[in-house]
């Protein structure tokens, strides 16, 4: 949310200030020197894996780092005009992929003023030879590995203006690093690891603009200090440990305060009236704190203001934007997660700039203003509105809405026509209210923009009309939990796009969708319909979940079923980065979003569960309740990919494959209630991934499979195998507890159609979960 315009603009200012210095040079342009072109070389083959060349060849091309040509013509390089001397060495996603050495021929460039080595992959420490760099003005080595405490002798330099050290994981005690640094006009640390410390007295700093610490430890009350700085243009202060309320202290008339970041802290408490004072402000982001108290009315009255997120908070109460200013150049208002309740007031009409609106997820209802279809952006998701108040002609004729979230509301009656006329509309979500009839052939002239419509949990019915033929950027399409009908359009084979189709729990009757196979698919669930025949072989190659079950397919598999399943072959682990317990770079579906995350509900490890976000990594196969016959597929083996299998109230035949041993990401295995013979593969026993299994209900004989994941099994996994040959050592002597009798009874009643008895009587409750695959 940190616009790039702003830092170009900084990086102008700095430029300027540098060029100023050499206004009066002599006009006569002298070649590099060439002990700075010796040392440039120098520096550069220090860097002996590094990318000489763009593979864009856009970026940048340093074949011409060489000592055939002038050094001030290379690329990255300015030379100062009068002497020769290297004055500026830009680098800026070049990937150089090594350290900084101590002795580096860098530090024989003694007149840089400007030295920017961003995303360039380096590694390991800064060298306290920076130093050296006397004349340095401008600093930017940001968005690397770098690592270790910043070297004291940075922030001795004394002509340093511009520091930009964000996006390492360099530390260090702030209060001692930068104590000295008043002359900065620039300071940005952000998302390193800095010593938990409050900030310092500030004040000094009479020239900075630009102070950004977020994504660090810092803690302590908030610094007042700061704002007694009449040049200060931006404050980041986001994601570390600040606590308590916000006081401003007595705001100049003379503030220049463009942008303020307070999110992700533990600030609480109201906002202060005088925030207002900020009269240049035009972005403000404190969501996701503790700020309480009602609407805070004032930041309404506050004429540059285009940006506002308040989200994540306490605030309470109905919603008054008081007396709006008819300048106000509101655009973005995001107000989720919040407590206000009440109706939306119709004086919102008055912020005539406004572009996006974000209400999701507080405790409003009634109409929602017919004014607002005007938006670009609509968010009103978990409230209770019910309806829409009348909008103009004009307006529908000229509306520009890419985006409509109405989900999870008290919305009913037929699907809105007016929604149709919204023909540049990217994302739809009508799905958890009470929209019922037919889905309108209209969505055809939707479907021609539209990436994502979800239409789940309504009560829809009739046949789904075939409306896909000019869909090809829509790339996900959930008509779940609905009561459609017929077979599924064949105009989807024109969603080229398509990653996710859900349409379970419906009554659908058709064939296997074979066709569906030419598609992007990642995500296809037919759970619980009337589909039935053979399930035709197909090359899902980019298929990463797909559920079926509770249908009527029939049929054997053949033994290569799965042999171009590529995307679950290929093995899909998790690296260090990614772990959840570590872990900040976790992937959800679909990617490339923004806020919106696509969620499903399926059986996880035999339990049904709604899963919120589905993990990138998630991989799953849901064959159960149907009536596949014969052998499970050798190609099974093949998915290294693959964390849950689920293929049980089948009649598959014959043995185990031996080959599920190659699964080793395997977490769950449910075989269970088919007609499968023989032993349980001993080989099993070393998937230490694997958690939950259910092989009941079977023909199985043999020793159960030695291995801790085995003996951690509930008796009942096993059940009703006569010669399985060691069940004593799980379930005990039968005379030993009448528990397990019990526990054999529920257990059928779960694995059988006798459930549903079960819950209804006892009681129903779902898993819900948010992160999922975390091991």
């Amino acid at each position: 949310m940190i616009p790039c315009q702003f830092y170009c603009f900084s990086g102008i200012v700095i430029t300027l200030y540098i060029l100023v210095l050499h206004t009066f040079a002599s006009p006569t342009v002298h070649l590099c020197r060439h002990d700075q072109r010796d040392a440039l070389l120098e520096f550069i083959h220090e860097f002996p894996k590094a990318d000489m060349k763009s593979s864009s060849n856009d970026d940048y091309d340093m074949s011409s780092w060489n000592k055939s040509s002038d050094c001030c013509s290379w690329w990255g390089i300015t030379c100062d005009a009068e002497s020769g001397q290297v004055i500026s060495l830009e680098l800026i996603n070049v990937a150089l992929n090594n350290s900084l050495k101590s002795n580096s021929g860098l530090f024989k460039l003694p007149y840089l003023q400007t030295l920017i080595l961003s995303n360039c992959n380096l590694y390991g420490e800064i060298p306290s030879s920076f130093g050296n760099l006397s004349h340095l003005i401008q600093l930017h080595i940001s968005v690397n590995k770098l690592v270790g405490q910043v070297p004291v002798s940075i922030g001795i330099l004394t002509q340093l203006r511009d520091l930009t050290l964000y996006g390492n994981k360099l530390s260090g005690k702030f209060s001692v690093l930068f104590a000295n640094s008043t002359q900065l006009f620039t300071l940005d640390l952000s998302y390193n690891y800095f010593e938990p410390e409050p900030l310092p007295d500030m004040s000094r700093f009479h020239s900075l603009k630009i102070f950004e610490v977020s994504g660090n430890s810092f803690f302590g009350s908030f610094p007042t200090y700061l704002f007694t700085i009449p040049s200060l243009e931006w404050v980041n202060l986001g994601e570390n440990n600040f606590t308590g309320p916000i006081d401003f202290g007595n705001v100049s008339l003379f503030s220049r305060l463009q942008f303020l970041y307070l999110a992700d802290n533990k600030f609480d408490g109201r906002i202060p009236e005088s925030i207002s004072k900020f009269l240049t402000l035009k972005e403000l982001d404190l969501h996701n704190n503790s700020f309480s108290g009602p609407f805070p009315t004032t930041l309404f009255t506050m004429p540059s203001l285009q940006w506002a997120d308040l989200a994540r908070n306490q605030f309470e109460g109905t919603i008054d934007f008081g007396n709006i200013l008819s300048s106000s150049n509101l655009g973005v208002l995001d107000l989720s997660d919040n407590k206000f309740d009440g109706q939306i007031p119709e004086s919102i009409s008055k912020f005539l700039k406004l572009a996006e609106l974000d209400l999701s997820n507080n405790k409003l209802e009634g109409k929602v203003p017919g004014c607002l279809l005007r938006l670009e952006s609509l968010k009103l998701s978990h409230n209770s509105f019910s309806s829409f108040g009348k909008s103009s002609q004009v307006m529908m004729d000229q509306a520009q809405m890419r985006e409509l979230r109405l989900d999870s509301n008290s919305f009913h009656g037929p699907f809105p026509h007016w929604i149709c006329k919204l023909g540049l509309l990217d994302f739809l979500d009508l799905s958890n209210n009470s929209f019922n009839g037919s889905v309108p052939p209209c969505v055809r002239s939707l479907a021609v923009s539209l990436r994502v419509l979800n239409l789940r949990n309504n009560n829809f019915s009739g046949i789904f009309p075939d409306v896909f033929v000019n869909a090809s950027r829509l790339m996900e399409l959930d008509v779940s939990r609905n009561r459609l009908e017929g077979k599924l359009p064949k105009s989807l084979i024109n969603c080229t796009n398509m990653e996710l189709l859900n349409v379970e729990g419906n009554k659908f009757k058709d064939t296997f969708p074979s066709w569906l196979g030419s598609l992007q698919l990642q995500i296809l669930i037919l759970r619980s319909n009337q589909f039935y025949g053979p399930l035709i072989f197909t090359e899902f190659q980019t298929l990463k979940v797909i559920d079926v079950s509770h249908n009527d397919f029939s049929g054997t598999l053949p033994t290569f079923y799965f042999s171009n399943w590529l995307e679950m072959i290929q093995r899909n682990t998790l690296s260090p980065d990614d772990d959840p317990y570590m872990g900040s770079n976790l992937v959800y579906f679909p990617r490339g979003f923004g806020s919106y995350t696509s969620s499903m509900e399926i059986v996880h490890k035999g339990v049904e569960t709604e899963f919120e976000k589905i993990r990138e990594d998630y991989t799953s196969i849901d064959f159960s309740s149907n009536m596949f016959e014969g052998k499970i597929p050798e190609s099974t083996g093949l998915l290294k990919g693959l964390r849950y299998l689920n293929l049980s109230n089948n009649a598959f035949t014959s043995n185990i494959p031996q080959s599920l041993a190659y699964l080793t990401n395997l977490e769950s295995l449910d075989v269970s209630k088919n007609h499968l013979s023989g032993q349980i593969p001993p080989d099993l026993g070393e998937l230490f991934s694997l958690s939950t299994m259910n092989f009941a209900h079977n023909n199985l004989q043999g020793p159960i499979p030695q291995g801790t994941q085995f003996h951690r099994q509930n008796c009942s996994s096993f059940m009703d195998n006569p010669k399985l040959s060691n069940l004593e050592d799980l379930c005990g002597k039968p005379h030993d507890s009448a528990g397990v009798f019990c526990g054999l009874v529920i257990g059928h009643i779960f694995v059988s159609h006798k459930h549903e008895w079960f819950m209804e009587k006892f009681g129903r409750k779902k898993s819900r979960a948010v992160i999922i695959s975390v091991r």
